[in-house]
């Protein structure tokens, strides 16, 4: 006899996308604006405006462990895990983005985040809201998202992973705990907004 699993059980059992940045943020962009994200310029500054920072820029100003931010001219907006470039995956079965800062193996830290979200004593930081369309990517805050899909020159693409979103207002927290002596757990987790 077959037990079948929901989709979240099933993703909390398989190993998830870890995505490293080159030392900036990493950033959560919607997949109906990742056309219009742009990451790094050389100048720092958008072309046609040579006061306006280029949106990497944009999400280095994020003050705090997260913070929103537009994409593009159609008020689409990304979610920026801001504050240290640790290598970051999205677990969907809690609707949170798990940062690497110390642990001794995912399986490890992975237990320490249910453990901590499991804990109705967490404190958790408020980070705003954020609107969404639905489905995202994690992604290097440097990269272009047009550029998502191109090899780079020395091998290799950019780092980046899926993230299975519904489309929603969400309120953002954060929070970063040491669950014990060998595990620090920085969680970014979207509560839904009812409207």
């Amino acid at each position: 006899m077959s037990v079948s699993s929901s989709p979240e059980a099933r993703a909390s059992r398989t190993s998830p996308v870890w995505v490293e940045s080159m030392g900036g943020p990493l950033i959560v962009v919607p997949v109906s604006a990742l056309a219009v994200w742009r990451g790094c310029t050389e100048t720092g500054v958008m072309v046609g405006d040579a006061t306006a920072p280029d949106d990497y820029d944009r999400a280095c100003a994020v003050d705090g462990p997260a913070g929103v931010i537009t994409v593009g001219e159609n008020g689409a907006q990304a979610l920026v895990l801001a504050d240290e470039p640790a290598p970051s995956c999205f677990l969907p079965e809690h609707r949170a983005f798990l940062r690497w800062l110390a642990a001794d193996s995912e399986v490890e830290l992975k237990a320490a985040a249910r453990t901590v979200l499991a804990n109705p004593a967490t404190e958790w930081e408020e980070c705003g809201t954020w609107s969404s369309d639905g489905p995202a990517v994690l992604m290097d805050s440097a990269e272009a998202g047009s550029a998502l899909y191109t090899e780079h020159p020395g091998g290799g693409a950019p780092s980046q992973a899926s993230v299975a979103l519904p489309a929603g207002r969400w309120r953002i927290r954060a929070t970063h705990t040491k669950a014990d002596e060998e595990n620090w757990v920085r969680l970014v987790q979207m509560m839904p907004i009812e409207s």
